[in-house]
Protein backbone atom coordinates (compact mmCIF):
# COMPACT_ATOMS: atom_id res chain seq x y z
CA UNK A 1 0.00 0.00 0.00
CA UNK A 2 1.26 3.58 -1.08
CA UNK A 3 1.95 5.66 2.00
CA UNK A 4 -0.22 8.14 0.66
CA UNK A 5 -3.01 5.84 0.95
CA UNK A 6 -2.20 4.15 4.35
CA UNK A 7 -1.88 7.59 5.78
CA UNK A 8 -5.13 8.43 4.37
CA UNK A 9 -7.38 5.55 5.81
CA UNK A 10 -5.05 6.09 9.53
CA UNK A 11 -6.94 9.59 9.84
CA UNK A 12 -10.21 8.65 8.34
CA UNK A 13 -13.13 6.35 9.35
CA UNK A 14 -12.95 4.51 5.80
CA UNK A 15 -15.90 2.41 4.46
CA UNK A 16 -14.78 0.54 1.81
CA UNK A 17 -16.79 -1.74 -1.16
CA UNK A 18 -15.81 -4.45 -3.15
CA UNK A 19 -18.41 -5.48 -6.10
CA UNK A 20 -17.86 -9.07 -7.46
CA UNK A 21 -20.14 -10.53 -10.83
CA UNK A 22 -21.36 -13.56 -8.09
CA UNK A 23 -21.89 -15.23 -4.77
CA UNK A 24 -21.44 -18.19 -3.14
CA UNK A 25 -22.54 -19.71 0.11
CA UNK A 26 -21.37 -22.93 1.65
CA UNK A 27 -22.28 -23.01 5.72
CA UNK A 28 -20.42 -20.13 7.47
CA UNK A 29 -18.52 -19.26 4.24
CA UNK A 30 -19.18 -17.30 1.53
CA UNK A 31 -17.22 -16.66 -2.36
CA UNK A 32 -17.36 -13.78 -4.19
CA UNK A 33 -16.59 -14.69 -7.80
CA UNK A 34 -15.38 -11.97 -10.53
CA UNK A 35 -14.54 -9.42 -7.64
CA UNK A 36 -13.34 -6.03 -9.06
CA UNK A 37 -9.31 -5.28 -9.00
CA UNK A 38 -10.10 -2.09 -6.95
CA UNK A 39 -11.44 -1.69 -3.55
CA UNK A 40 -12.94 1.49 -3.08
CA UNK A 41 -12.98 3.57 0.16
CA UNK A 42 -14.55 6.23 1.10
CA UNK A 43 -15.33 9.18 4.30
CA UNK A 44 -17.25 11.87 5.17
CA UNK A 45 -15.72 12.50 8.19
CA UNK A 46 -13.76 14.36 9.27
CA UNK A 47 -13.04 15.14 5.63
CA UNK A 48 -14.21 14.16 2.38
CA UNK A 49 -11.74 11.35 1.01
CA UNK A 50 -12.19 9.03 -1.84
CA UNK A 51 -9.40 6.39 -3.32
CA UNK A 52 -9.23 2.53 -4.09
CA UNK A 53 -6.48 0.19 -3.41
CA UNK A 54 -6.23 -3.20 -4.99
CA UNK A 55 -7.88 -6.14 -3.73
CA UNK A 56 -4.74 -7.99 -2.72
CA UNK A 57 -3.82 -4.77 -0.71
CA UNK A 58 -7.01 -4.79 0.89
CA UNK A 59 -6.42 -8.57 1.99
CA UNK A 60 -2.85 -7.86 2.95
CA UNK A 61 -3.65 -5.09 5.44
CA UNK A 62 -6.41 -7.08 7.16
CA UNK A 63 -4.41 -8.29 10.10
CA UNK A 64 -2.18 -5.32 10.11
CA UNK A 65 -1.34 -3.26 13.32
CA UNK A 66 -2.76 -3.14 16.71
CA UNK A 67 -6.79 -2.93 15.46
CA UNK A 68 -6.70 -4.64 12.32
CA UNK A 69 -9.47 -6.38 10.94
CA UNK A 70 -8.54 -9.59 12.42
CA UNK A 71 -8.88 -8.01 16.35
CA UNK A 72 -12.11 -6.71 15.53
CA UNK A 73 -13.83 -8.10 12.44
CA UNK A 74 -15.70 -5.47 9.76
CA UNK A 75 -19.37 -5.39 9.53
CA UNK A 76 -20.94 -5.50 6.22
CA UNK A 77 -24.00 -5.40 4.12
CA UNK A 78 -23.53 -7.97 1.15
CA UNK A 79 -26.42 -6.61 -1.46
CA UNK A 80 -27.41 -8.55 -4.46
CA UNK A 81 -29.52 -9.72 -6.84
CA UNK A 82 -31.46 -12.65 -7.11
CA UNK A 83 -32.17 -14.68 -10.23
CA UNK A 84 -35.83 -14.87 -9.67
CA UNK A 85 -35.94 -11.32 -9.83
CA UNK A 86 -37.81 -10.78 -6.56
CA UNK A 87 -36.52 -7.93 -4.42
CA UNK A 88 -33.79 -9.58 -1.91
CA UNK A 89 -33.28 -8.44 1.73
CA UNK A 90 -29.31 -7.45 2.04
CA UNK A 91 -27.70 -9.38 4.90
CA UNK A 92 -25.54 -7.55 7.77
CA UNK A 93 -22.66 -9.66 8.41
CA UNK A 94 -19.53 -9.70 10.31
CA UNK A 95 -16.49 -10.76 8.08
CA UNK A 96 -13.79 -12.69 8.93
CA UNK A 97 -10.66 -15.01 7.18
CA UNK A 98 -10.36 -13.16 3.72
CA UNK A 99 -8.47 -15.38 1.47
CA UNK A 100 -8.13 -13.88 -1.82
CA UNK A 101 -7.10 -16.14 -4.80
CA UNK A 102 -6.99 -14.24 -8.59
CA UNK A 103 -10.81 -12.89 -8.70
CA UNK A 104 -12.39 -14.93 -6.12
CA UNK A 105 -12.33 -13.75 -2.32
CA UNK A 106 -13.81 -16.05 0.21
CA UNK A 107 -14.81 -14.57 3.71
CA UNK A 108 -15.85 -16.74 6.96
CA UNK A 109 -19.14 -14.66 7.80
CA UNK A 110 -21.12 -14.44 11.02
CA UNK A 111 -25.03 -13.55 10.19
CA UNK A 112 -26.14 -10.13 11.84
CA UNK A 113 -29.36 -9.95 10.17
CA UNK A 114 -30.85 -11.06 7.03
CA UNK A 115 -29.95 -14.53 5.26
CA UNK A 116 -27.77 -15.39 2.43
CA UNK A 117 -28.64 -17.28 -0.59
CA UNK A 118 -27.18 -19.92 -1.90
CA UNK A 119 -26.26 -18.43 -4.93
CA UNK A 120 -26.83 -14.79 -6.16
CA UNK A 121 -25.40 -12.24 -9.05
CA UNK A 122 -24.61 -8.56 -9.32
CA UNK A 123 -22.84 -8.61 -5.99
CA UNK A 124 -21.90 -5.44 -3.64
CA UNK A 125 -20.13 -5.73 -0.43
CA UNK A 126 -20.23 -2.35 1.84
CA UNK A 127 -17.48 -3.03 4.30
CA UNK A 128 -17.87 -0.65 7.79
CA UNK A 129 -15.19 -0.16 9.87
CA UNK A 130 -17.21 -0.17 13.12
CA UNK A 131 -16.73 -3.54 14.18
CA UNK A 132 -19.29 -3.93 16.55
CA UNK A 133 -23.43 -3.78 16.05
CA UNK A 134 -24.88 -0.12 16.84
CA UNK A 135 -21.55 1.29 17.40
CA UNK A 136 -21.20 5.22 17.29
CA UNK A 137 -17.46 5.36 16.10
CA UNK A 138 -15.18 2.78 15.09
CA UNK A 139 -12.96 1.14 17.80
CA UNK A 140 -10.03 1.41 15.55
CA UNK A 141 -10.76 5.18 15.08
CA UNK A 142 -11.40 5.52 18.67
CA UNK A 143 -7.57 4.33 19.29
CA UNK A 144 -6.26 6.43 16.36
CA UNK A 145 -7.34 9.59 18.08
CA UNK A 146 -6.41 8.80 21.39
CA UNK A 147 -2.80 7.95 19.73
CA UNK A 148 -2.90 11.36 17.82
CA UNK A 149 -4.22 13.11 21.48
CA UNK A 150 -1.02 11.82 23.04
CA UNK A 151 1.68 13.02 20.27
Amino acid sequence: MSDDVEKQLEEIEAMFVQVAREMATEGDRVKFFGLAPATLFFADRPQHVVGHLSAKQFVEEWDKGENSFAVDPPNAVISFLEANGERPEDAIVVLKQPHLAGTTITYSVEILKGSLPAQADSVSIFIDPFGRPLSPVSVAGMHRRARRRRL
